[in-house]
């Protein structure tokens, strides 16, 4: 896929970077992300990596645009309220960059969803807020061995990792699997505890920062690790997490 003057000139910063250069813009612009929830983490991660240039992002999500989400989920606007999410925040998308083609999923991730539509995916964003939902993403990244970036937000924190099946540990090495039913009803919630605006913002960029490093083989990913943050103290932490040879879900794989 060669260049256009348009996207010389969209993507320079991108392509000043001696790591990435046309070739790795060109690559970005082949590349499929899926963002599973489009709200707090989904909105920004959706952004930028449009705006960086990646061809295709698919957009999951089942729910309508809320009055309250317009705190934090920045891909959606007052008008949008009671619009379908994935359709408000196809429009953002192509008000930012029309280089990129848009695929909408107006449903809720289950596995059976999830199944059919990831393969046709070079990595996966985890942006939803149910834990059992969750699982549900790490498993099916797994079985077809598709990267994918782990993350969850509430209050004033947030913590995110990124998952290379079959080679480094997933949610399930290190949380194990979702709380049981009664659990998750008595378990705080970023809708029950509340959430600070901007930690979502941090998280769902950092996700869309692993996401072009993974595509193009730059940098140090989170792997094997899970990165915390604390937005009252302005404090990262890094907590190595192994992986598990026993896994249910990765377990069984054998690195390529």
């Amino acid at each position: 896929m060669s260049l256009t003057e348009s996207q010389l000139e969209r993507y320079a910063r991108n392509i000043r970077l001696e790591p990435i250069g046309r070739a790795g813009q060109e690559k970005l612009l082949a590349c499929r992300v899926l963002i599973v929830g489009v709200g707090g983490l989904g909105s920004p991660a959706a952004l930028y990596l449009a705006a960086a240039g990646v061809g295709t992002i698919g957009l999951l999500d089942g729910d309508a645009v809320d009055l309250s989400n317009l705190q934090r989920q920045i891909a959606h606007g007052t008008a949008d309220v009671g619009t379908r999410k994935v359709v408000s925040a196809r429009e953002a998308i192509a008000a930012i960059n029309p280089d990129v083609t848009v695929r909408t999923y107006d449903r809720w991730a289950t596995a059976e969803s999830l199944a059919e539509i990831i393969e046709g995916y070079d990595f996966a964003i985890d942006a939803v807020d149910d834990p059992a939902t969750k699982f549900l993403i790490n498993d099916a990244c797994c079985a077809r061995r598709v990267p994918f970036c782990h993350a969850g937000i509430l209050e004033f924190e947030g913590q995110l990792m990124t998952v290379l099946p079959g080679k480094t540990a997933c949610c399930r090495c290190v949380f194990g699997g979702p709380p049981s039913v009664g659990a998750t009803h008595a378990s705080p919630s970023p809708s029950r505890a509340g959430v600070l605006g901007v930690v979502p913002g941090v998280i769902g960029t950092l996700q869309a920062t692993e996401a072009i490093k993974t595509l193009l083989g730059l940098g140090d990913l989170l792997t094997d690790c899970l990165l915390t943050y604390d937005a009252l103290t302005m404090h990262f932490r890094k907590v190595p997490v192994p992986r598990n040879p026993h896994c249910p879900a990765c377990g069984p794989l054998v690195p390529d």
